[in-house]
């Protein structure tokens, strides 16, 4: 890092008043503190500056999605591979064009090359269009109120492309992006103002929107595998809203720990979703409460629901160590709870906003039969209470100090 920093010392110059690229100081600007703490100094005006720059702050989720992406990209690819070796047909679209006439490839599910390489026909175009359409938005907005464009969608365009199905219309991806970016963000006052997770309202924006297209066993998979009865598709959710799963199978649930599973492109994977953790907890950018507070609402729920039992809803049954490999449970937890603009604020604040969240998803798993994932719901919902949470925390807090003062 050391070494990185001089360069940046040896290039400010340029990049200064009065230097040859004095223009271009922005762009160097955005690098440097992307990459360290900025050391400006304030000269006029007594405010709150913290010692963490919002780009930093973004670009560290962003490096923490890293794993998570990759594994999208070969996982999309190995599903497909996976579903055509066992009797589906490639999609007709440009992506199987490319794949088999132009690069010459056959579908392999056991080549991780090729594999990575078909899921990456699917996912780079959909990160495409996500940064176009929502970029686009950002400007606008960013002209019309005069101000500069921030990087607040830094984060919105890396997450959105790893919420949805790898076979979604790219004209859905823009559309469902724009309206999250709008709706969610932009109406509010543009980054620090929402209120709700602009890539979860995208998405449930397609969901409601476009359901055929973002629920059922078909769009989790970049194959047509209508028809064909030795491969069902189905998400380890899906499998248990249907009927009994075999929850003893730890083989199974080894597979959907490590993300070998149909899904939405990054919430495969647990064990990814773990390592993205691990760099924002040591990097202090997600809060270990709200993480820990969903996890023991969901736990205290899917123990109670397990205690109960019922004869005519199987997901009863699903036992807590499957709830949270299954669907976008961990990716929920770990890259949407810990969103520090749509979150509770306050410590306190943040166990109840966590404890709520994990109340909900188990409460949407496992009572509403038609739609087995909960966590975009429960975090959008509680995303409408967070304000509410800190409001009577800080009362609270303002009440306990007036007892130690009369005292």
């Amino acid at each position: 890092m050391k070494l990185l920093r001089n360069q940046f010392d040896r290039a400010e110059h340029l990049f200064m008043k009065g230097g040859r690229l004095e223009k271009l100081y922005p762009l160097y600007e955005m690098f440097d503190t992307m990459a360290f703490t900025p050391g400006h100094v304030t000269r006029s005006g007594s405010h709150v500056r913290d010692g963490l720059d919002l780009k930093r702050m973004m670009f560290t989720v962003v490096v923490a999605l890293q794993p998570v992406v990759i594994w999208a990209m070969y996982n999309a690819g190995y599903q497909a591979a996976s579903a055509i070796s066992q009797g589906a047909t490639p999609l007709d679209r440009w992506q199987t064009w490319v794949y088999t006439d132009l690069l010459g490839l056959a579908f392999d599910p056991s080549n991780v090359l090729t594999c990575f390489i078909y899921g990456a026909l699917f996912f780079v175009p959909i990160v495409a269009v996500v940064n176009a359409s929502g970029g686009l938005m950002e400007v606008l907005f960013a002209v019309s109120r005069k101000h500069e464009v921030n990087e607040g969608f830094l984060v919105t365009g890396a997450l959105i492309p790893l919420i949805i199905p790898p076979a979604i219309p790219l004209w859905m991806v823009a559309l469902g992006t724009m309206f999250g970016v709008v709706f969610a963000k932009e109406v509010f006052g543009g980054t620090g103002m929402n209120f709700l997770n602009p890539a979860l309202t995208a998405r449930a924006f397609l969901f409601f929107a476009y359901p055929a297209a973002m629920s059922g066993d078909a769009p989790w998979i970049a194959a047509d595998f209508q028809g064909v009865d030795s491969f069902s598709g189905a998400t380890i959710l899906a499998q248990a809203a249907a009927g009994p799963v075999d929850y003893g199978n730890m083989d199974a649930w080894w597979a959907s720990f490590i993300g070998l599973e149909p899904g939405s492109l990054g919430e495969t994977s647990a064990l990814l979703c773990l390592v993205g953790a691990a760099v924002l907890l040591y990097t202090r950018i997600g809060s270990w409460r709200t993480m820990a507070g969903v996890t023991i609402g969901t736990a205290a729920i899917v123990f109670l629901f397990n205690a109960i039992g019922s004869d005519t809803n199987p997901m009863f049954a699903m036992p807590f160590h499957w709830h949270i490999v299954a669907g976008g449970w961990m990716f929920g937890m770990v890259f949407m709870a810990t969103d520090p603009v749509s979150s509770a604020y306050t410590n306190t604040g943040r166990w109840w906003y966590g404890i709520g969240i994990g109340v909900m998803v188990a409460l949407v798993r496992v009572v509403n039969p038609a739609y087995p994932e909960g966590m975009m719901l429960a975090i959008l919902f509680m995303n409408m209470f967070a304000p509410l949470i800190d409001h009577f925390v800080i009362r609270q807090n303002v009440k306990r100090r007036k007892v130690r003062y009369a005292d």
